[in-house]
């Protein structure tokens, strides 16, 4: 039997079973000296100060009433050379200016300008030249262009003819072009083997402007990664027959592109919980896996909405496999919805017969796990070994290289990674470029949840935490909240994006409960879909919905790289009486969870509240007395708080 006690100022009677527990706290001997640092309040920036006095963002992390952002309504029309590997297109892009400033100057992101000659770059590149504009069209006029203004950043700001005013939209049209890399963007899109091409961030997009700190222009150096605004996309690919297209969006002339009997089973996967293949490898090539077209090129229109990007798969060998998953109640009509799922791989990467599985289950899973149903038509898993080692992330898309012959349980993970970033920052819009945490380490969370979920039987989430426990101890850390290009070194950037902050989410839900946490959590997804958030908004969430000052915890595990370590220095018995005494040899202040085991099998909790520590003290002790033994005392029995020593977490009765 299990019981929990929670120490305070006096002593607390617990039964559990027959044996009577008397816990009492004594604050020991500290003669008024603050041993340990205390964390003050947290730094909230300039930016987010104004945006809380403007009432775009609130105290409490919803939402302001006086909250803006913009959208961007995009219309593509590109065609792919296949064989020069290189595209070329037209953007007509309406920028809607729902900010109550008038705006002089728009930025657009030219991302593909990583690969400029003499950009600036944190990894290598292979230069191609970068993005080509060969014509600019703004509110009606022809503007000129040099090729330093176009290629000298990943950024490109334009100068209007007249200013936007708060409320009115401007119109830009662009002629635009590149050489395909290999291996682009830092590995996240390219080419592969003459069978696959995979765009993304292939087009000129507007850089988001925001409440908090106005145009974010910072220069795309190919490690951390990016901050898109919203809006909707009517993309026409021309594409040679026999290369089929999947990518963001809805494929609305599928009759146009594929063959019927491609078509039918496309439909059938949508009403099927088992797989249907798609395509198979008698069906590669024109007039079987494409229409036939007297031009040679297709032409592939897909509609978005309510997206930050678009990427596409184009591939000429690949097999196609899909099914459909439940995402709950999507529309509020009482009855399950469905998305189709969809595995695009070759044939030498024989564990991606089980990816659609794995979309499915995925998918599944973190429309539950988020409360949040997943709002696109299809979600599809792209096998890129060739392009890139890993996993990126697309709405709707996920490109995965590097595993054709990884167990299960790895191509499993890193496809519920990859997956888990359709609701952060595909859905909760973060500045992925500052704070690469907030998707980062909120997905590795997610993904270990699915994984637990998928393979019972272990703790799949205690990866990220023994990740973040081998960096801690070597001095190698740095803080969560340093901008993501501007980490101390690889190790640092690493742990403060993806284990550490995975980490503390499993503490922060074994700190509040599993239900609050969930409330919490929740209500942020629900808060700051299809929005930008900020850190401080993410904070001041759960502060909110679980009715505590969690500050203490936001500034020690977010803001310093303060460690854990309780330890039990002392258990002393004389008659029923046993005496413990804790030492906290960290810096992390967090709650001592003891669980005390008597000689007659009987187990109880007791706690020591973290403002003990917060009051500077380095040791606590309580005493219980029972009419059995204690035989076995444990701090943190269930691992849910990182503490870098668990060797001196328990003591057992010699």
């Amino acid at each position: 039997m299990r019981n929990t006690l929670s120490i305070l100022m006096a002593a607390v009677l617990l039964v559990a079973g027959t044996a009577d527990l008397m816990a009492q706290e004594s604050y020991g001997h500290d003669h008024g000296q603050v041993s340990r640092p205390i964390p003050y309040p947290v730094d909230i920036s300039r930016g987010f100060q104004q945006a809380l006095g403007n009432g775009t963002r609130s105290p409490t992390g919803e939402p302001g009433p006086n909250y803006w952002q913009q959208w961007t309504d995009y219309t593509i029309t590109a065609r792919l050379d296949t064989a020069g590997k290189r595209i070329d297109g037209t953007v007509r892009i309406v920028y809607h200016n729902r900010s109550p400033q008038s705006l002089s100057r728009l930025a657009l992101q030219l991302l593909q300008n990583v690969h400029s000659e003499g950009a600036v770059r944190n990894r290598r590149a292979a230069v191609t030249g970068g993005m080509e504009i060969k014509r600019l069209r703004a509110m009606g006029q022809e503007l000129p262009l040099t090729p330093r203004a176009v290629s000298a950043s990943t950024t490109f700001q334009i100068r209007l003819p007249s200013p936007l005013a708060a409320g009115a939209s401007a119109v830009l049209e662009l002629d635009f072009g590149f050489e395909i890399p290999r291996a682009g963007a830092g590995g996240r899109m390219g080419w592969s083997r003459d069978n696959m091409f995979y765009l993304a961030y292939w087009y000129p997009q507007m850089a988001v402007y925001d409440d908090v700190g106005g145009w974010q222009t910072d220069a795309f150096l190919g490690n951390s990664e990016f901050y898109m605004g919203y809006g909707s996309y009517d993309v026409t690919l021309e594409i040679p027959e026999g290369w089929v297209t999947m990518g963001t969006g809805r494929l609305v002339n599928a009759d146009e592109v594929m063959p019927a009997a491609i078509v039918a089973r496309l439909r059938e996967a949508e009403t099927s919980d088992d797989v249907v293949h798609v395509i198979t490898a008698d069906d590669f090539g024109p007039g079987t896996a494409t229409q036939r077209s007297e031009s040679g090129y297709l032409s592939w229109h897909f509609l978005a909405d309510s997206v930050r990007d678009v990427a596409y798969s184009i591939t000429r060998e690949s097999l196609w496999d899909a099914a459909r998953t439940p995402v709950g109640d999507r529309d509020g009509d009482g009855s399950t919805d469905y998305v189709r799922v969809d595995a695009i791989y070759r044939e030498t990467a024989p564990r991606w017969q089980h990816a659609w599985r794995y979309v499915q289950h995925s998918i599944d899973f973190l429309s539950r796990w988020t409360g949040f149903p997943y709002p696109w038509p299809h979600m599809t898993a792209v096998e890129g070994d060739g392009i890139m080692g890993g996993g990126m992330e697309y709405p709707m898309m996920t490109l995965i290289g590097g595993f054709t012959q990884a167990g299960d349980t790895a191509l499993y993970g890193v496809t519920a990674h990859e997956l888990a970033h359709m609701w952060v920052p595909m859905i909760v819009g973060n500045d992925e470029r500052r704070m690469a945490w907030m998707d980062e380490g909120t997905t590795s969370f997610n993904g270990g949840a699915a994984s637990n979920e998928f393979f019972p039987g272990r703790r799949w989430d205690l990866g990220n935490y023994n990740g973040y426990m081998l960096i801690t101890r070597t001095g190698l850390e740095g803080p969560i909240m340093r901008w993501s290009d501007h980490h101390y070194n690889r190790f640092a950037y690493g742990t403060a994006s993806y284990s550490k902050p995975a980490t503390l989410l499993w503490t922060l839900r074994g700190l509040l409960g599993e239900e609050t946490f969930e409330e919490a959590y929740q209500a942020y997804v629900r808060r700051w879909a299809f929005k930008h958030p900020q850190p401080w908004d993410f904070f001041n969430t759960f502060n909110d919905v679980s009715g505590r000052t969690l500050d203490w915890f936001w500034r020690t595990w977010y803001y310093e790289t303060w460690a854990l370590d309780q330890g039990i220095a002392e258990v002393t018995t004389e008659g029923d009486s046993t005496r413990i005494v804790v030492v906290d040899l960290g810096r992390a202040p967090m709650p001592v969870r003891l669980t005390i085991t008597t000689a007659d099998g009987a187990t109880m909790r007791a706690e020591i509240p973290v403002e003990r520590w917060l009051e500077g003290a380095r040791t606590a002790e309580i005493v219980v007395q029972t009419a059995s033994r204690v035989v076995r005392v444990e701090i943190d029995a269930e691992q849910v708080f990182p503490d870098t020593d668990r060797d001196n977490n328990v003591w057992e009765r010699p």
